[in-house]
């Protein structure tokens, strides 16, 4: 699609207003314009009391024009003013085109609940929380009320956190098949999964050094999570010998959370669950998606939901602490009947966690090569599907702690993480709500350095695909000096 900016105001903001209403598109300087293209204008004017927003929105040979003049306030910035205006503007203009109003109204971060915790901060009532939301942000009141309870939840959470502590993320960038709208950097073929045993004991070195540098910065590793990827796709061996290297450096006392992901049913068996459990893990997530075998063998899951059944009646027998699933509204040929019955018998579970997603395809999924209509502006039954989840999650009491959102998401809806009171998983939400730093070992992972006051943030990639990683300098030189040079220079500035 086209858009034109005139004015001041960042180019990607306005890409993420666009795209509440044109999922999937992309944005080209270079594209000519036909009768049938998508079209946005936006003027930005500004004068001594504020900034006015003129859009104008064409598709489908229809066109809808909405100005929004937004006046300068005490505590509210120059930059803030002109995102409320611009994104009112575009808001009104994509309600009016395609008679849909987006649930969240003019709110496109990955992070909501950064917006409501200095509300929370601040002591302000539930009722004055939700009301600044659906006022300020025009957010669907459903949705200010689940991000209220959640950030309130957060806030208890992340007080209790210990000072000078980080977390830890382990990469496994393999699985056993890959889903047509996974855009992980994870490997499935037989070439690329023979890499494993050399992988490892790079990833071995890896931990050691990692962890050896932590150390000497003076922090507590609080919470580890080892994910991909599946790292089930370890073999019993394999698993034994990485969480051993692990263990050598974290402390039982010290230590909150230790999560594995099994997320591939068939990747889970009785032995790996005993290895598991018996070096620390507390906290294991088995992922069915769904429990609908069309939908399953759509999407590309080699297992089915007599497989997940199986699995994880092993994760539970095995005495692990903490169960985790996942399902995902709104996968192509899910019907809401069947997206219900998947939460139901989910439920019925009781598993200590649950996350509902709601589909989101990334730019490089393989379903997108198939042609496949899978962005949705509205979601069709999608909406209806997360509700009922959120629902019946609250009715069988579990409350959500954890949220976030990512582009081109099935009718702009949210993830959301629930839990038993006091099964919480602390990882997802110090990592989401960016507490403290996330030191990261392996292919694709990130570490992310956070300041004290979470004022400053720094990331530093890792190679992002394990032939990149395997094919770098020696464990001793090159990426790995990098990284731990940079963690060296940001603590001695900003812990």
């Amino acid at each position: 699609m086209k858009l034109y900016i005139e004015g001041d105001i960042n180019e990607y903001y306005v890409q993420t207003l666009c795209m509440l209403f044109f999922p999937g598109a992309k944005f080209s300087h270079d594209e000519e314009l036909t009768e049938n293209s998508d079209v946005v204008r936006l003027r930005m004017t500004e004068t001594e009391n504020g900034i006015t927003a003129h859009a104008e929105m064409t598709s489908g040979g229809k066109t809808a024009v909405k100005e929004r003049h937004e006046q300068f306030k005490e505590g509210i910035t120059r930059i803030r003013t002109a995102k409320i205006a611009s994104g009112v503007a575009m808001l009104a203009a994509g309600e009016e085109l395609f008679s849909c109003t987006p649930p969240w109204g003019i709110m496109t971060g990955v992070r909501p609940a950064k917006i409501a915790a200095p509300m929370v901060q601040a002591n302000m009532s539930s009722a004055e929380i939700r009301n600044i939301l659906c006022r300020d942000y025009f957010l669907n009141p459903k949705k200010a009320a689940l991000l209220t309870e959640i950030a309130k939840k957060e806030a208890k959470i992340i007080g209790k956190t210990p000072k000078n502590s980080c977390s830890v993320y382990i990469s496994i960038p393999f699985c056993p098949s890959r889903c047509t709208y996974c855009s992980f950097v994870s490997y499935s073929t037989k070439r690329l999964l023979s890499m494993i045993g050399d992988y490892l004991i790079k990833l071995h070195a890896d931990i050691d050094r990692l962890f050896t540098k932590i150390k000497e910065l003076g922090l507590t590793v609080v919470t580890v999570y080892i994910g991909g990827g599946t790292p089930t796709v370890l073999t019993a061996e394999q698993l034994a010998a990485l969480l051993g290297k692990i263990s050598e450096h974290v402390d039982p006392g010290t230590l909150m959370e230790f999560t594995c992901e099994a997320g591939r049913p068939d990747t889970v068996t009785a032995e790996k669950m005993r290895v598991i459990k018996s070096l620390g893990v507390t906290r294991v997530s088995v992922n069915p998606q769904t429990l609908n075998d069309m939908v399953l063998e759509s999407i590309g899951r080699r297992h089915t939901t007599e497989d997940f059944f199986r699995a994880y009646n092993i994760v539970r027998e095995s005495g692990i602490k903490y169960i985790n699933t996942d399902l995902i509204a709104g996968l192509p040929e899910e019907s809401f009947s069947s997206f219900s019955d998947s939460v139901d018998r989910i439920l019925k579970l009781r598993p200590d966690n649950v996350t509902f997603h709601t589909f989101c395809v990334k730019k490089a999924a393989e379903i997108l090569k198939t042609g496949s209509e899978v962005y949705s502006r509205t979601g069709g039954e999608t909406g209806k599907s997360v509700d009922y989840s959120q629902i019946a999650a609250g009715l069988a009491g579990y409350k959500p702690y954890y949220i976030y959102r990512q582009k081109n998401t099935v009718g702009n809806f949210e993830n959301v993480g629930y839990a038993l009171e006091g099964a919480e998983g602390f990882y997802n939400i110090y990592m989401m709500e960016e507490v403290h730093s996330v030191m990261a070992a392996g292919a694709g992972a990130v570490t992310k350095l956070v300041s004290k006051d979470r004022s400053v943030i720094k990331r530093f990639a890792m190679p992002k695909y394990p032939y990149e990683y395997l094919g770098s300098k020696d464990i001793k030189t090159d990426i790995f000096d990098q990284r731990e040079k940079a963690m060296e220079e940001f603590a001695r500035e900003y812990f």
